[in-house]
């Protein structure tokens, strides 16, 4: 049994941003070698996210409409006493920080549609997510 974990550097633009990260992971998997195991994607910051999901643009755009609309800016939350970005820090929590995919014949297990997603919640920002392999 080995383990890797390599370091995936991201810049984000915009407050709210959903990039595809698909591929980034997909580099670091075939470089490490790894044919059998798990795969996680794990993000360090409580201002973001990691989802799989289908990569259609509109279904994308809707998923942030969704993410401002279900939990606004500046609806009065505590925290914004502080930092001004609890919105940013809620809609964190409810997306969860890191994701595990098995890998079998050197390839991550994804649905046909599927592709892995950062989501910045208080960009820009200079962001670091671990990938971690732990298999054969």
């Amino acid at each position: 049994m080995e383990t890797a974990r390599e370091i995936l550097e991201i810049r984000t633009s915009e407050r709210v941003e959903i990039k595809d990260i698909t591929r980034e992971v997909e580099e670091v998997l075939t470089g490490t070698g790894v044919k059998e195991g798990l795969l996680n994607v794990y993000s360090r910051h409580s201002t973001s996210g990691v989802v799989i999901n289908e990569n259609e643009s509109g279904l994308v755009s809707d998923f942030q409409l969704a993410l401002q609309k279900l939990v606004p800016q500046g609806a009065g939350y505590q925290h914004d006493r502080i930092d001004n970005n609890a919105d940013s820090h809620i809609r964190g929590f409810l997306l969860g920080g890191s994701q595990t995919i098995p890998v079998e014949n050197g390839r991550m297990m994804l649905g046909t549609w599927q592709s892995i997603f950062f989501v910045e919640l208080d960009g820009p920002r200079h962001r670091k997510l671990t990938i971690t392999l732990i298999g054969d």
